[in-house]
């Protein structure tokens, strides 16, 4: 048995510097967005985030009418070894300046007496 320090590989402390075949996918990214909302609804890419090991999340500025500060947030893995870069999911997600609905009340508590 390999001495590993005392870390298990379940335990391993994972990078957040991101994977640099999943950093350049920028535009598979893009593509995987654009087929999911429209080629006409995404707009600039933003950045990216460093998910994990060989797992990247791409931003990119939503156009679509009454998303003002949304997201699109597109996540490329690649498998250990391999040079290919998949999407794994493509989501719209609120950005910290979106214009988000109103905390849910139930309609028992927006009654008032009388």
């Amino acid at each position: 048995m390999r001495n590993n320090g005392g870390v298990s590989p379940a335990t391993r402390t994972r990078t957040k510097e991101p994977d640099a075949a999943c950093a350049e996918a920028v535009d598979l990214a893009r593509a995987a967005a654009a087929e999911m909302a429209g080629e006409d609804q995404v707009g600039d890419h933003l950045g990216l985030e460093a998910d994990g090991d060989r797992v990247v999340t791409h931003l990119f500025a939503s156009r679509q009418p009454g998303y003002a500060g949304w997201r699109w947030a597109v996540t490329v893995a690649r498998a250990s070894r391999s040079k290919l870069v998949t999407v794994s999911e493509v989501v719209l997600l609120p950005g910290p300046d979106a214009l988000l609905a109103p905390e849910w009340v139930p309609w028992r508590d927006r009654l008032r007496p009388g």
